[in-house]
């Protein structure tokens, strides 16, 4: 299908909005039909995309987050009322944890909006607004386009406004106007982002941050996931290293940083941190503290947040030295001009670099009996040797998001951690989206010069059931994902917080290796079981797990009454004392 018409230099609205979505590195649509976007998805084949289809609009956007956080920005695109409002979870995620995606609503014909008929889909009162007034509570801008002579600019703007505050924008698309032209002029060049201007603020914030650079005597760096959408993982990288400074991250931040560095010390846990480390984070005079995202789930209940008073944090709002806030200052623009005009020699003379404390390590199979049953202590720590540099490391809510906390990473891996949202079921749709975005990345060689990376999920048999059915769209598109399916006989992070034997927290139990062959994946797709750590080394050292491509799944056992080391073990203990 060719929508551009040459000769008075337009182009059809779909094309517009799907160009657009490929010059900013879409490669992907993630969504469901319905009857008011199906003219609209007839574009996207021909406009050089590709066409995912998920199981249901949840899946869909929950997978449009996954590739967004990879990618940079995702889409998806769902029917007016029932489809949108069916995403509209995974969109409220996509906006408290900063993932940039595009949800695109085909909506009914302008006749009937203006004559506000009683069609299907609708509440039945003649007012089209109510889902867009919705969803303007969890996306950063919102576009309406009923009139072709506005459209391409209502369209730029939303996207810019994605773009720059990396949070979903909403997009309405009546379905008479999908094939209508449309200027094409602004096609010629990409998306202008807008830049911050000079300004006294930025002046104002370099004085301030060089006096407190250059005077800090015990200084600390500390990232966290607001890194990734403010553009800075690389010149946090660079500071990093030319300071030699001991970092850390949060638990949402992990991965951001190279855990190799001598200088990173893996996650800053408050009040469970060994007493060394916390001492390093209390002592400190200065804490560069890089994408905040102060929830009470990432900062393990607030504890390990530094104190404001040597805090110089690095936001979207602009940066805050102390309990002073520097506005319309980009946090790009002040780090980068930093690492270009600091005298590191000076900054570095008198500081204290040179600590000795504790890190993440990976355990040996040496480290346990083959015998013993496995247990939340040991495995995380066992499972991490299987990971390779370049995989995305899925941790889903539940214990799994704890656990994966404990890994030591080799370079240039990903982490997803609940970090605020933790809707159950999130981490196996984002799985599809993450892994499809990784293979784009690895076939366009912008991938670390990695060519054979996976994504491996690691989620608990509660949350696997929430989302299920977004393993038939992994086979379909044949993703290299490995899942391992963490069976403690349902909601053992609900019985941790409470109802530790109550029957709320039990789930039907399922046959979970037959799900691979009920969604349509061939015979011989990988699929074991661990109950011990013998078993469990096993299925670690098969080639049929390490080598093979494709879905790979691995069901490991483990007591229903068991949690990771951490905050997790600590309310265990308690509901147990109650129970006992």
């Amino acid at each position: 299908m060719n929508g551009s018409h040459p000769q008075n230099n337009t182009v059809t609205l779909a094309d517009y909005l799907l160009t657009r979505l490929k010059q900013l590195g879409v490669g992907a649509i993630h969504g469901v039909p319905g009857d008011y976007n199906l003219t609209l998805l007839d574009y996207i084949e021909p406009a050089g995309l590709l066409w995912v289809g998920s199981t249901n609009e949840l899946n869909a956007g929950y997978a449009a987050d996954g590739y967004a956080r990879i990618k940079g920005l995702g889409a998806l695109i769902t029917t007016f009322g029932v489809g949108e409002l069916s995403a509209i979870n995974a969109i409220a995620g996509a906006y408290t944890e900063r993932a940039a995606v595009v949800h695109i609503v085909g909506t009914p014909p302008r006749d009937s909006q203006d004559e506000r008929k009683m069609i299907h889909h609708t509440l039945g009162d003649g007012d089209y607004s109510h889902f867009a007034q919705m969803s303007a509570h969890v996306t950063v801008a919102q576009a309406n386009l009923l009139d072709p002579r506005t459209a391409p600019k209502q369209i730029d703007d939303a996207l810019e406004q994605c773009i720059l505050h990396s949070r979903p924008v909403y997009i309405e698309v009546p379905v008479d106007v999908v094939a209508v032209p449309v200027p094409a002029d602004r096609l010629e060049s990409n998306i202008q982002i807008s830049q911050s201007l000079p300004s006294p603020a930025f002046e104002a914030a370099i004085t301030k941050l060089t006096e407190r650079l250059y005077a800090a005597k015990q200084p600390v760096i500390l990232v966290d996931c607001e890194t990734r959408p403010l553009g800075l993982m690389n010149s946090v990288r660079q500071l990093i290293e030319s300071t030699r400074w001991p970092t850390f991250t949060t638990s949402s931040g992990k991965s951001l940083v190279d855990e190799t560095l001598p200088n990173v010390y893996g996650i800053y846990q408050g009040r469970f941190a060994a007493p060394k480390t916390k001492s390093v984070m209390d002592n400190s005079d200065l804490v560069l503290f890089f994408g905040p995202h102060q929830s009470t789930t990432n900062s393990y209940s607030l504890t390990a947040l530094p104190r404001t008073d040597v805090t110089i944090s690095f936001t979207f709002g602009g940066i805050k030295v102390a309990s002073d806030m520097y506005r319309d200052v980009s946090a790009k623009q002040v780090l980068d001009y930093l690492l270009n005009n600091l005298d590191f020699a000076k900054l570095n003379a008198d500081t204290k670099t040179d600590v000795d404390l504790p890190r993440e390590r990976n355990l040996s199979f040496s480290d346990v009996s083959d015998e013993q049953e496995i247990k939340q202590d040991k495995v995380w720590r066992l499972i991490g040797n299987f990971l390779q540099p370049g995989d995305i490391l899925m941790g889903e809510t539940g214990t799994p998001g704890y656990g994966v906390r404990e890994m030591s990473l080799p370079p240039h891996t990903r982490l997803f951690t609940p970090t605020t949202w933790l809707s159950i079921g999130y981490m196996l749709p984002a799985s599809q989206g993450a892994a499809l975005a990784q293979r784009e990345l690895m076939a366009s060689s912008n991938y670390h010069g990695i060519k054979d990376a996976r994504t491996v999920l690691l989620i608990g048999d509660g949350s696997f059931q929430m989302t299920v059915q977004e393993l038939a769209t992994i086979i379909r598109h044949n993703l290299n994902v490995v899942i391992f399916l963490i069976n403690n006989d349902g909601y053992t992070i609900e019985r941790c917080i409470h109802g530790l034997r109550q029957g709320y927290n039990d789930i039907t139990p399922w046959r979970y290796l037959k799900a691979p062959e009920f969604f349509g994946a061939p015979e011989n797709t990988y699929t074991n079981s661990a109950k011990t750590y013998g078993e469990l080394k096993q299925v670690l050292e098969d080639k049929s797990l390490t080598d093979a491509k494709g879905l790979r799944m691995v069901e490991v056992f483990l007591d229903r009454e068991d949690a990771p080391v951490g905050p997790l073990v600590d309310l265990l203990n308690k509901q147990k004392d109650k129970a006992d």
